[in-house]
């Protein structure tokens, strides 16, 4: 059995709890983080279009105001991840591989999970209610889009059935 348990910064320990909980013991398991390519990319564009304008930088320390942000905020992003990767591998507590990608999130997670046997998710929505603004804009597309059978879990103890939104009105009925 595969299983891929998408590590997310503030969701993660429900989810890899969920694997060690649900994942046969002998289950090939991947952490999974993804960073958003948009952020570093919007750095690197908003560095460029100041350099564009011609502006005199004078003179530039080696991580001062020469260096293009984008690159730095990359090499953060990729010690974050590792460093969420270590915590989540130590929290398992089994044989693990990580995998850290980079991209639109919801699609690299959907590309990774492809083949696998098991996608372990926690929403990431509203999550003091029941229903579908539990599920962020990211969770939302890969559960629709999930290659395989997907596990959705709450990263804190669900609320009540009480908080379930009302049924939508219903029309009359004509007899």
């Amino acid at each position: 059995m595969t299983v891929v348990v998408w590590i997310v910064e503030g969701t993660w320990p429900a989810c890899v709890d969920a694997a060690r909980a649900h994942a046969p013991v002998e289950a090939d398991i991947s952490l999974l983080h993804v960073t958003p390519a948009e952020v570093p990319g919007a750095a690197h564009g908003a560095f460029a279009g100041l350099l564009g304008r011609g502006r005199s930088w004078g003179h530039r320390p080696a991580e001062g105001w020469g260096s293009d942000p984008g690159t730095r905020m990359e090499h953060l992003a990729a010690t974050s991840a590792a460093q969420l990767l270590q915590e989540a591998a130590d929290r398992l507590g089994r044989p693990c591989t990580r995998i850290e990608r980079t991209g639109r999130v919801e699609r690299e997670v959907v590309t990774s999970a492809q083949g696998a046997d098991l996608l372990i998710v926690a929403r990431d929505g509203d999550r003091s209610h029941l229903g579908p603004r539990s599920l962020g804009p990211a969770v939302r597309f890969v559960v629709d889009h999930a290659p395989c059978p997907l596990l959705l879990v709450w990263p804190e103890p669900a609320p009540g059935v009480a908080t379930m939104p009302p049924p939508p009105p219903q029309p009359p009925h004509h007899g």
